[in-house]
């Protein structure tokens, strides 16, 4: 993303949250930004657990919102995801935090474009014992767009889980635990997912969560009903899955992830003092892994391991977006000149050497609140205009994943050209 274009930074919503295990929780649909969130209420509570949708558009500079589902419940890991149908409609998709056995599907209505008007709430359940968390939407054209919801929890498992759907959406279909984790205990691998929006499915994986167990950093990737190994030998099918998470032409994908420094041994509780970002890059045979920036300290007490996250440029990935209450280059703590404070910025970086160095540019400078959990909106098509770029994070109070108070803010790059402007036209 080029900083020499026009460019402006606007909220969004004086409320808002999501976390980082859904996905997309935001697109870019010709001009216009469709973001997904929870609300807390902190404003307004008859706002609270709130499933909103926020929808800006870019040329007419006006922002929309809707309601998807009405005081549902506050906690940020029910953030919906967004997939946009080959008709232009929206499919959104959300869920209860281990609460519940089944999910909730929504989809825009036809023939309009503003995506305003929704049909009736519809659950689906993939079975009673099912504990269902997150939603991770992806259609693949190359297998007559069928649609994939990756989820967790199927039969009480907490393990990473899969339904289909043949009909966009409409109904739905089980498939199975496709990551398993032989344990005495609910061991839950935590995985990222993203396509090329054509065939594949990547995912990059933990054993468990960070609090419970020192993990080790897995990719595997699906395409034509099997699961494969970053060097594209076949483990297994999709159906059948891994037996446990080492079991380990591609995109090349790149993956940035968080590590633990001088902590060691310590109880949880007494570490995150120093979170570093590293970023990892397949060429085609060889994982490269560099470091990539200080992270800081920990967000909240008790999860040591939890940063202000990071985001890849969708279709450069030299170019990333960090969030970090350190400086990213010596570690010296962001302190903000307003309010004497240690907040959270966010800083861009260019790498020209695929990824050994670095130069960063602060997007943001002595806030007064933390700037967070940023998203790079995906493009729904790639043929949709790349006039208006967009980058959207959390501004505000974080202390847990049910007590927050955050704007959702943009800032929006235009490209000034005369010939893009005539093909939005």
């Amino acid at each position: 993303m080029s900083t020499d274009n026009t460019s402006k930074t606007i909220i969004l919503s004086d409320d808002g949250g999501w976390c980082w295990f859904e996905s997309p929780g935001a697109l870019q649909h010709g001009s216009h930004i469709l973001i997904g969130s929870v609300a807390s209420g902190g404003n307004n509570e008859n706002r609270r657990g709130n499933i909103e949708l926020h929808i800006y558009d870019c040329s007419a500079q006006i922002t929309e919102h809707v309601i998807l589902h009405e005081q549902f419940e506050l906690d940020d890991h029910n953030g919906p995801a967004l997939l946009m149908r080959p008709d232009n409609r929206l499919l959104v998709l959300y869920a209860k935090h281990n609460t519940e056995s089944h999910n909730y599907v929504r989809i825009s209505l036809a023939d309009t474009t503003s995506f305003r008007q929704f049909t009736p709430v519809q659950v689906y359940s993939p079975s009673l014992t099912t504990e269902l968390t997150y939603a991770n939407l992806f259609l693949l054209p190359d297998e007559s767009n069928r649609i994939y919801n990756f989820f967790r929890g199927l039969d009480g498992s907490f393990k990473p889980s899969y339904l289909y759907s043949d009909d966009l959406g409409t109904t739905w279909h089980n498939g199975n635990i496709y990551i398993n984790v032989p344990s005495t205990q609910k061991h839950r691998p935590y995985v990222r997912y993203i396509s090329n929006e054509r065939d594949t499915i990547h995912m990059v994986y933990t054993e468990g969560h960070p609090r419970d167990y020192d993990n080790s950093l897995y990719h595997i990737y699906y395409r034509a009903g099997q699961l494969y190994r970053s060097d594209g030998i076949k483990l297994c099918s999709l159906q059948v899955g891994l037996d446990s998470p080492d079991q380990d032409h591609n995109d090349y994908p790149v993956s940035i992830y968080s590590v633990q420094y001088n902590s060691e041994g310590l109880p949880v509780g007494q570490g995150g003092d120093d979170l570093r970002y590293r970023y990892a890059r397949w060429d085609g045979s060889t994982w490269h892994n560099y470091p990539l920036a200080y992270a800081g300290c920990r967000l909240y007490e008790g999860e040591d391991d939890y940063s202000g996250l990071a985001a890849i440029e969708p279709d450069d990935p030299s170019i990333v977006y960090i969030s970090t209450n350190s400086d990213p280059v010596n570690g010296n703590p962001l302190i903000s000149h307003s309010d004497e404070q240690r907040h959270y910025e966010l800083f861009c970086g260019k790498t020209n050497d695929g990824g050994q160095t670095w130069t960063w540019t602060a997007l943001t400078s002595n806030s007064t609140k933390d700037n967070l959990r940023p998203m790079r909106p995906r493009r729904t098509n790639k043929q949709n205009s790349d006039r208006y770029r967009t980058l959207v994070w959390l501004k505000g109070r974080y202390l847990a994943y049910t007590d927050y108070l955050q704007e959702i803010v943009a800032r929006i790059w235009e490209t000034n050209n005369n010939e893009k402007d005539e093909e939005d036209k």
